[in-house]
């Protein structure tokens, strides 16, 4: 996949923006109502990552991998009858990875298919806010397709704000029913055959979640909110072609169990330090049924240089114990039931440190009016256990 042009989608999206301002009837009243093009962002990211523990090669070996990825989200807005509020979001992402560990599949070959690919996930959404009763509703299906893996999602959520806007309960139930495509490293597969449409069949995985959210403005400087997710995953939740090997030399795929029920609760807390410095904090514990307790600590500071250019340095801290299931590369005991050698279940503590940067001038970004924000983001995270990777993106908004 070549990386999308942005310049041509910001033409494109001119032209709808324009289309849309010019579609309007002698009637404002019914105007007002339709629905019209409020928002588009494009968003276009490259990320590098490299290290030394390929779950592919059962613990060792390369995990050099980059993606470009892409996507384009479009915000459309109206009233209905009733004085309501109806926004409709689109949203397409394209993402093409390259990816050394994965070639490691089938390393009898020099580049194999799985070495690289693309990802297609369009979602389409639906909200419907009430201002006088001071509730929103919203139900959003979407899509994720790669050449070993196909996801369907479905979700619905709603919120309920006091009188005095000072509080806010919101709710999100989501669904996601995959399909995954068992691929077998080479040495592994019944019959033999190279390339990555030797498989093993199919095998499904869903995901049901449950996302609770409590705000509450202390002051006219101090807002907290409360967050607590409940995840169940059921089917197939290891990856067929990521080798473990044991004490005793042999050789086998990743077996962890079929179901996952995960529990992550956070606190989120905003100070307002004078007009033009906010501190945004986050804390999250996590903790799962396969052994991993985590935390999560955070501080994002934005600072408004002006009223139309700001910066946010972003500095976050991460650490898990060890899953149950996990050893390092010919460590595990051949009589385990469960055993793998993937490093994202190690114990390990992690760092990431950003920059924002931020403009959105009152008479448009270049002087173009409906180039409403630019928006330029860089990061880089480094693990214990040598994973390092850097990622920058870009994003323009239009309104």
């Amino acid at each position: 996949m070549k990386k999308l042009s942005l310049a041509l989608i910001a033409l494109f999206v001119q032209m709808i923006s324009a289309l849309a301002q010019s579609s309007g009837t002698d009637s404002s009243s019914y105007a007002s109502r339709k629905l019209h093009v409020d928002e588009v962002n494009l968003v276009s990211s490259y990320y590098s990552q490299n290290g030394n523990h390929s779950a592919v090669t059962g613990g060792i070996g390369t995990e050099q991998l980059t993606d470009i990825a892409n996507s384009i989200d479009l915000k459309l807005i109206g009233r209905d009858n009733k004085n309501r509020i109806r926004g409709i979001g689109l949203e397409l992402g394209i993402d093409h990875y390259t990816s050394a560990s994965s070639d490691k599949i089938d390393p009898n070959t020099i580049s194999s298919a799985s070495s690289h690919d693309t990802r297609v996930y369009p979602s389409l959404s639906y909200t419907l806010t009430d201002e006088t009763k001071n509730y929103s509703l919203g139900a959003i299906g979407s899509y994720s397709h790669e050449f070993d893996y196909t996801s369907f999602g479905i979700g619905i959520n709603g919120s309920k704000t006091s009188k005095d806007k000072n509080r806010e309960f919101a709710l999100k139930l989501q669904a996601y029913f995959d399909t995954w495509t068992v691929i077998y490293p080479i040495e592994l597969r019944t019959g033999g055959g190279t390339g990555r449409n030797r498989t093993q069949g199919t095998s499904p995985r869903d995901s049901y979640s449950a996302s609770f959210s409590y705000s509450q403005v202390i002051n006219k400087r101090f807002q907290i909110a409360v967050l607590l997710d409940l995840i169940d995953q059921t089917g197939l939740l290891a990856t067929k072609y990521q080798r473990v090997y044991f004490t005793d030399q042999s050789e086998k795929v990743e077996n962890l169990p079929n179901n996952r029920f995960k529990t992550p609760i956070g606190i989120r807390a905003n100070y307002f330090l004078g007009d033009r410095i906010i501190l945004r904090g986050y804390y999250r514990y996590y903790t799962d049924d396969w052994g991993i307790k985590a935390h999560t600590a955070s501080l994002e500071v934005p600072v408004k240089i002006n009223p139309y250019f700001s910066v946010a340095p972003l500095y976050r801290y991460y650490t898990q114990t060890a899953g149950d299931h996990f050893a390092p590369y010919g460590m595990h005991d051949p009589t385990e039931t469960y055993y793998t050698s993937d490093y994202d279940l190690s114990a390990f503590s992690s760092q990431f440190v950003g920059l924002n940067v931020r403009i959105s001038p009152e008479k448009g970004v270049f002087g173009i009016q409906h180039f409403s924000m630019l928006e330029l983001r860089y990061g880089h995270y480094m693990r214990s256990d040598g994973l390092k990777s850097d990622v920058v993106a870009l994003n323009l908004r239009f309104k």
